[in-house]
């Protein structure tokens, strides 16, 4: 007898909390909530299982290699599944609140449960440009059903909250192209999509890392002509004055409006993931970015045509310093960048 609350508890976040699905054997007691019955991903289900095959005086230690457990273990996840999919499917406004309550939990499972990876990608909801809300209401499904002609990626961007997400300098190409990015700021998306590499034969693809090649989607090429060479050149001089702080400066592909962004490598660490694992005090190494310029903005026009090396200096740095902040990051000089910003305002007021 198993049951979804409609609310979920206060400790759902205590993954060592014991008040789930409880084990009895003809009707006695036997303990709650073992990890050897019900999944940590499931722990918002409450209910009661009876076997008549186990013995009364069972221990943790036969339940951890008991096959009847992992037979009883399997066959619940199942129903569970099932019930969800029938949910989904019939009942989208209870399937709603239900994610609204359980859903960062259920994102675990695509971690956890190698076995049912596919059918729990399939009950996933995210927020996405497509509607532009926060509402997490948009399944793989239904984006592979509006991909482009010619597009073969899921794109995505993770991001510490959703407007840092939806406002990031990365999506700009994809917008103007009417190309969906799904929005992911809950802290379990980080992990969710390093285990989910693919979805109905589409890869997933972070807008962050590596470089975007949107190729013919859509059936137009969206690809930006090479850049002259005096462009290249301002990359190298950027490139130079930053050496402490980026691995390569290089003309955007990406960008329509914004001066600059900063790309992880494509088989990198994300810099939301790196900032989550040193927030959690894990070690990490060490990483520089790559840097990207617009070419057509204003700003990197003014810098391209700057002769004061100093000068130069300045702007490339606050180049830097507002794509760090554009993605949500921090800066280690924050001082230093407000010294330099108020600087150049002098300057070009002066002129």
């Amino acid at each position: 007898l198993l049951y979804i609350p409609a609310r979920a508890p206060f400790d759902m976040w205590d993954r060592d909390s014991r008040h789930g699905v409880r084990l009895y054997v003809r009707r006695v007691f036997i303990l709650e909530d073992a990890q050897q019955l019900t999944p940590r991903y499931l722990r918002f289900l409450r209910g009661i299982i009876d076997s008549n095959d186990l013995p009364l005086n069972i221990s943790r230690e036969i339940l951890q290699s008991n096959k009847l457990i992992d037979t009883i273990r399997s066959g619940e996840v199942k129903k569970v599944l099932a019930l969800l999919e029938d949910l989904a499917a019939n009942d989208a406004e209870k399937y709603a609140a239900f994610w609204k309550e359980f859903g960062v939990v259920l994102k675990e499972g695509i971690i956890e449960d190698f076995a049912n990876r596919e059918r729990i990608a399939k009950l996933l909801k995210f927020a996405s440009t497509h509607s532009d809300s926060d509402v997490q209401n948009v399944t793989l499904t239904d984006y592979v059903a509006r991909m482009k002609d010619g597009q073969n990626k899921i794109y995505y961007i993770t991001a510490e909250t959703y407007a840092a997400a939806k406002n990031s300098p990365h999506l700009e190409l994809l917008r103007k192209n009417g190309i969906e990015v799904l929005l992911l700021s809950d802290r379990v998306d980080e992990w969710v999509v390093t285990h989910l590499s693919e979805f109905d034969g589409k890869s997933l693809q972070s807008v962050t890392q590596g470089e975007l090649d949107l190729g013919k989607v859509g059936g137009e090429d969206t690809t930006n002509e090479m850049p002259a060479k005096e462009l290249q050149g301002l990359a190298e001089r950027i490139k130079n004055t930053l050496s402490d702080k980026v691995k390569d400066v290089r003309i955007s592909q990406r960008l329509t409006t914004s001066p600059s962004c900063l790309v992880a490598d494509a088989y990198g660490m994300s810099p939301h993931l790196e900032r989550l694992l040193k927030a959690s005090g894990q070690p990490v190494a060490n990483t520089h970015p790559v840097l990207e310029i617009n070419p057509d903005h204003p700003l990197v026009i003014r810098i391209r045509d700057e002769t004061d090396e100093a000068a130069f200096s300045d702007w490339a740095n606050i180049l830097f310093d507002q794509a760090v902040l554009s993605e949500g990051g921090q800066l280690d000089d924050a001082a230093g960048f407000v010294q330099r910003l108020n600087k150049m305002l002098l300057r070009l007021g002066a002129a």
